[in-house]
């Protein structure tokens, strides 16, 4: 349905990550997600969210030219270089906390939330954390929920792989996923199917912690955690509380030198 190219933008002369979707091939409801995708990236600049730059129709197909982000993605960050500490890691959330404050303003929810698809400005220094990819997102005003399966199984909240209803809490259990790969370099849950990565989410009575609590972790590191990846999505942190949490604020002193 869609492949992404490196591109150059004629008009512009910038070096773009070009998305090519072919329209014939989605559903209403992908349609629905690609507008909303394109409306909200044209309606929003901010540093931690890719920037749009055009839209082109032709050939049956739309074609998205997006900021080209030399770093690459979050998944081949960890790749390279395995678990990253607490102060790298904080600085990871801030900066995605920062981008879905922007979604949270306009009730959407990014439903597909992982490190593929959270991109690095550039391969060295001190990279800018952005959220791509909003394929999958969708608008869902307070108080509404909705029933639609999407995401991927090992960042996918379990109400979700239940196909109960749902709501934005199940970005807050996808960057629950994020946090804790970052700190230990894999995923909390892993399964060969849904099924079975659900029963390992429940057997495991919320989180093997015993795997999370790494020497010199900050306590707050770890209630950040537990709280984001609570099963029960009644008892899940929502956004709000996820970003005014003092892992992300409280040890500020302890982050690299450079953020903002």
């Amino acid at each position: 349905m869609s492949v992404v190219w490196r591109a150059v933008h004629a008009p512009s002369g910038r070096e773009v990550a070009l998305k090519q979707v072919r329209l014939g091939e989605l559903t209403a409801g992908m349609r629905a997600s690609l507008d909303c995708e394109v409306s909200f990236l044209r309606s929003v600049r901010h540093p931690n969210i890719v920037r749009l730059l055009d839209v082109v129709r032709a050939d049956g197909c739309m074609f998205l030219a997006t900021e080209f982000c030399a770093g690459g993605n979050l998944a081949d960050y960890i790749r390279q270089h395995g678990a990253i500490c607490e102060q790298v890691s904080r600085k990871f959330m801030r900066q995605l906390g920062a981008g879905l404050e922007v979604l949270h303003a306009h009730h959407i929810i990014h439903g597909d939330l992982k490190p593929e698809n959270l991109l690095l400005s550039s391969d060295g220094g001190d990279p800018v954390l952005k959220i791509a990819d909003f394929g999958l997102s969708r608008v869902i005003l307070p108080g509404q929920s909705v029933d639609k399966v999407c995401g991927s199984p090992p960042y996918m909240a379990p109400e979700m792989m239940r196909f109960q209803r749902y709501d934005e809490k199940i970005d807050m259990w996808s960057v629950g996923a994020i946090l804790f790969e970052l700190l230990n370099g894999y995923p909390p849950f892993r399964g060969r199917s849904n099924v079975q990565l659900l029963e390992n989410i429940k057997t495991s009575a919320g989180l093997p912690f015993s795997r999370l609590v790494l020497p010199g972790l900050h306590p707050d590191c770890v209630d950040l955690c537990r709280k984001l990846l609570c099963e029960n999505p009644v008892d899940r942190i929502s956004f709000r509380e996820f970003y005014n949490h003092g892992f992300l604020w409280k040890c500020e002193r302890d982050a690299p030198e450079g953020e903002g």
